[in-house]
């Protein structure tokens, strides 16, 4: 039997070459393999490039602009040398940990993605598999971060966390408390990297052009997916254009002569949650339901092929979640360990029944959230599913021939909605 253990263990050398040129039409883009110095456990210094691909038999490596510039219709790359993730230097690079693979860097690049949409407040988006597991805002960065990890702490362990301020030693001494692979930020203030160095395998990576992310935001790029028979389908990156009330649309409409309109005007508390929401939203495949309150995530359903199942998995989750976060609170353990505690007889099956009953008297903090669908619900079943756990607000594409079933649903329930006019699919 292979050993696993060694197999995610053994760097791979890769066969890409140190540039890599396209051509697009007469626009000629030149790019450079990215590597990095690491120093061994030896102390001898080696050169590498992406440490492997999605899986430790796949080779993969990192591409930098650094010559040309891409203008395809709404397409243009930021100018080369400010980069981002493609940037990342050896002096970016705090601390190397397990250099960085292809999961790592796209989970980086993801973060950013969503990240780029919260400039104005502290925040903190915890990545998982290219998914955000917890995302959320703050009044100081260390409270971003504490709620973002307290969202779904079962998922954080060994993910990536994105900051977009200068980590300081309180948000570095709550990181170093978890098992994390990942930490990024702008910046960061004396001894915050001597705090999370506790951690020896944790990538630390500062990237100093967060700063320009703004400009980010109004960027398109050019998606490129691989097919099987060596064919490539190109697309034009997503932009989110819903980030501020007035770009959020009444739901409204009409059906067989008969206008139906939701009655319930969202106040502003919902409303920032809508456009939190919606940001976090633009990161999470699809097909996707997110429930956010103020400005945090509560449950996250990404990925699934039915929307009425992703809404139904994100308020499970969102039960699993918040339970473990009580017994933490309560216990100083996770939930499943106080499980295995009451099973072997070491712990009182009461202490299992307050967790129960409190997570169900609380509906598992969903009670007052917003629903967040990334496309319109086909049928009010979708959103009934939030409905019936007591959000009271809902933020959807809208677009459906049925859009009246679930307009009229939201009226039963006095739950306020809007529509985006524009649907956020990831794949």
């Amino acid at each position: 039997m292979a050993d696993l253990k060694k197999m995610y263990s053994t760097i791979l050398g890769d066969h890409f070459p140190l540039e890599m040129t396209i051509s697009f039409g007469d626009q000629r883009l030149i790019y450079k393999k990215r590597t990095w110095k690491i120093t061994t456990a030896d102390g001898s210094v080696d050169e590498r490039g992406v440490r492997y691909g999605e899986n430790p038999n796949q080779e993969a490596a990192l591409y930098e602009l650094v010559n040309g510039n891409l203008t395809l219709g709404d397409c243009k790359f930021i100018e080369p040398g400010n980069g981002l993730v493609s940037a990342i230097s050896d002096e970016d690079m705090l601390q190397a940990g397990k250099h960085p693979g292809k999961i790592n860097l796209t989970d980086i690049d993801n973060a950013l993605n969503i990240i780029k949409y919260m400039p104005e407040t502290p925040a903190a988006v915890i990545l998982k598999h290219n998914n955000p597991c917890g995302a959320s805002l703050g009044d100081s960065l260390s409270m971003a971060y504490e709620r973002a990890n307290r969202a779904d702490r079962i998922a954080a362990f060994g993910g990536c966390v994105a900051l977009n301020r200068a980590c300081d030693k309180a948000t570095a001494t709550a990181i170093s408390k978890n098992y994390l692979e990942v930490v990024v930020a702008p910046d960061f203030e004396e001894g915050a990297v001597d705090i999370l160095k506790s951690r020896k395998n944790l990538r630390i990576v500062q990237i100093p052009r967060m700063d320009r992310l703004q400009d980010y935001e109004h960027f398109r790029y050019v998606d490129f997916k691989s097919l099987i028979d060596g064919g490539i389908i190109a697309q034009q990156s997503a932009i989110n254009s819903i980030r501020s009330a007035a770009d959020l649309k009444p739901a409204v409409t009409t059906y067989k002569g008969k206008e139906y309109r939701v009655e319930r005007e969202p106040d502003q508390r919902e409303i920032n949650d809508m456009i939190f929401g919606w940001a976090v939203e633009h990161g999470v495949s699809s097909n996707s339901v997110l429930y956010v309150k103020d400005g945090c995530t509560v449950g996250v359903g990404t990925g699934e092929q039915d929307r009425v199942g992703v809404a139904e998995i994100a308020v499970h989750k969102a039960y699993i979640k918040y339970a473990d976060a009580l017994c933490f609170d309560k216990h100083g353990i996770p939930y499943g360990d106080l499980l295995l505690a009451v099973e072997q007889g070491s712990r009182k099956q009461s202490e299992l029944d307050e967790i129960d009953a409190q997570t169900k008297a609380d509906k598992a903090g969903l009670i007052g959230s917003v629903m967040v669908s990334d496309a319109f619900f086909p049928f009010r079943d979708g959103a009934d599913v939030g409905i019936r756990q007591g959000v009271s607000a809902i933020i959807q594409a809208g677009g459906s021939m049925r859009d009246f079933e679930t307009i009229e649903a939201c009226n039963e329930a006095n739950v306020a909605m809007m529509f985006t006019g524009q649907r956020s699919f990831k794949h």
